[in-house]
């Protein structure tokens, strides 16, 4: 696969999303997208990963006999396609239309459209931040980012063929086969190619989710176990990130590292920057047009402002973690954790509604960018010529903010006729259910107790490791048998890799992401047809 050089040595030019076919087919796939999320998310409560669908639709294009049709031949193409779906799907559903079930579902619809209008800002933002921070030393391109890897893998796999496409169609069919009979195969996909000492403990936390009542009659959940863990884990989590960015490298650590990054420290320690006062912009427009002006003091209402914008600037960045090392992410059960500060802290159930949106707006498309961009990089040449990297990373990232805008727009058309009907995502109930019930200073005390181990996890883990965050992911989702699946795939590689050594960590990584893509595939078309009830 060329990714650099043309013909005549000429470095080749990135295809633009700007051209007009580019840009209609990406707002076709995008709509497509966004509707996609949006009914999935309502019936089902999940998110289905639509990028390998959508690379899979940029191949069938170029395999119709039009001069037009046939530059989709080309890889990065096809990459833009996927970006455009995937964006389009994760932004639709879990930035834009979660939020503004919340206010629904309270019967306080005169703050839908407040919450719109504060989630969109938000979630272009959180795209952004993204953007700007991957290939970072906080968020390094050679992170697993596990759902692009198996993206990229898929459209190599159709563009070389081979022994390589062998591989991903043997994986694609057992990830079929494995996730019909209910085996969660993105999980085991992951184990073979993620950090084993992060996977190790999301796996242990899987299995302590699933049988703490079966085998020690405990509800981690309901006992706010997992919750506290997160806390005390993200804390510990944000001190080594400002530690990562803020920390003054010695000279021959700025030696040894330069080149390695595309983006510098000083780029991340601006972003993280603009970014917190982006979010706070945005939570004053959320509380000025949300009408909590007239509902809260001058104090309470700075309060507010400052928290908000606090707690989504960590929910995005927690997320981002969990989503690069494991490719999951706990983004409805954090910002649940964000609910339960505010509600602790005493704001109104107007501002709490307010509070939960625009924290679940966050992190959704901080983390799929994540996964495009991954994609992009492994389709680039891993990072062999920056400026080509550089190139094709902004036209994805301009392909997302195009299908973000086109989720904003599908979803101000269509959410009057899905609330007309009832359909909201499920995890909107749970959020105003806890609104109306209130907090407790017991609650205050499980959470304070939890998090020391948490704390404690993170800490002893470090940076690179993040077994903290990752414990309490796995702690927070209940998958059935995720975990035996993440700890079998830990197993395997463990062996293979002391067997065969380092030569079989390519395969590996095939077979991998043919496991994930036979997940998603599968998960795609099951929620749409209900393949099996």
């Amino acid at each position: 696969m060329k990714n650099d050089v043309g013909q005549e040595g000429k470095k080749e030019k990135h295809p633009s999303i700007f051209e007009p076919f580019a840009l209609i087919l990406n707002i076709i796939t995008g709509v497509l997208g966004a509707i996609v999320g949006i009914q999935i998310v309502t019936t089902l409560g999940v998110t289905p990963n639509t990028a390998i669908i959508g690379a899979l639709v940029a191949m069938l294009i170029a395999r119709i006999p039009i001069a037009v049709f046939k530059k989709y031949k080309s890889v990065h193409r096809q990459n833009l396609v996927q970006t455009s779906i995937s964006s389009a799907t994760f932004g639709a559903a879990n930035s834009l239309f979660i939020p503004i079930g919340i206010p629904f579902v309270m019967g306080e619809t005169k703050l839908i459209i407040p919450m719109l209008i504060g989630a969109a800002l938000a979630m272009f933002v959180d795209s952004a931040l993204l953007y700007k921070l991957f290939d970072s030393k906080l968020f390094p391109a050679s992170g697993t980012w596990a759902p692009g890897v198996a993206t990229a893998e898929s459209i190599i796999a159709g563009d070389k063929g081979g022994k390589r496409a062998g591989l991903l169609g043997v994986g694609t069919v057992v990830g079929l086969i494995g996730s019909y009979f209910h085996i969660s195969m993105s999980a085991f996909g992951v184990a073979f190619i993620g950090n084993i000492w992060a996977l190790g403990m999301f796996g242990i936390g899987l299995l302590i989710r699933q049988y703490s009542i079966p085998w020690f009659n405990i509800d981690v959940d309901k006992l706010y176990i997992a919750h506290g863990v997160m806390i005390g884990a993200g804390i510990v989590a944000l001190v080594q990130a400002a530690f990562l960015i803020l920390k003054r490298p010695k000279k021959e650590d700025r030696e040894a590292e330069a080149g390695k990054y595309t983006r510098t420290e000083g780029e991340a320690r601006r972003a993280l920057g603009y970014g917190f006062v982006a979010y706070l912009i945005i939570a004053l427009i959320i509380a000025i047009i949300g009408g909590l002006i007239t509902k809260m003091s001058f104090g309470m209402l700075i309060g507010f402002l400052v928290f908000a914008a606090f707690a989504a600037f960590v929910h995005e960045l927690i997320v981002g973690i969990a989503a690069m090392h494991s490719g999951w992410f706990p983004a409805f059960a954090v910002a649940f954790i964000t609910l339960l500060f505010g509600m602790m802290i005493g704001f109104p159930t107007v501002a709490l509604a307010l509070l939960a949106g625009f924290s679940a707006a966050t992190g959704p498309a901080f983390a799929d960018m994540g996964y495009d961009l991954k994609t992009g990089y492994i389709l680039r040449g891993n990072g062999e010529d920056p400026e080509f990297e550089r190139r094709g990373r902004k036209q994805q990232y301009l392909t997302g903010m195009i299908a973000f805008a086109v989720a904003v727009v599908v979803v101000a058309l269509t959410y009057h006729s899905y609330f007309s009907q009832n359909l909201v995502p499920p995890i909107d109930t749970v959020y105003v259910s806890t609104i109306q019930a209130g907090a407790s200073p017991d609650v205050a005390m499980k959470l304070l107790v939890w998090a020391i181990p948490g704390a404690i996890l993170q800490w002893i883990g470090g940076a690179k490791r993040q077994v903290g965050v990752m414990f309490a992911t796995g702690l927070l989702i209940l998958t059935p048998n995720a975990c035996w699946a993440v700890l079998a795939g830990l197993l395997i590689r463990i062996v293979v890799l002391k067997v065969k050594g380092k030569d079989a960590e390519t395969s590996m990584s095939i077979l991998a992401a043919g496991f994930i893509a036979g997940d998603a595939i599968y998960s795609f078309f099951n929620s749409i047809f209900k393949i099996r009830k």
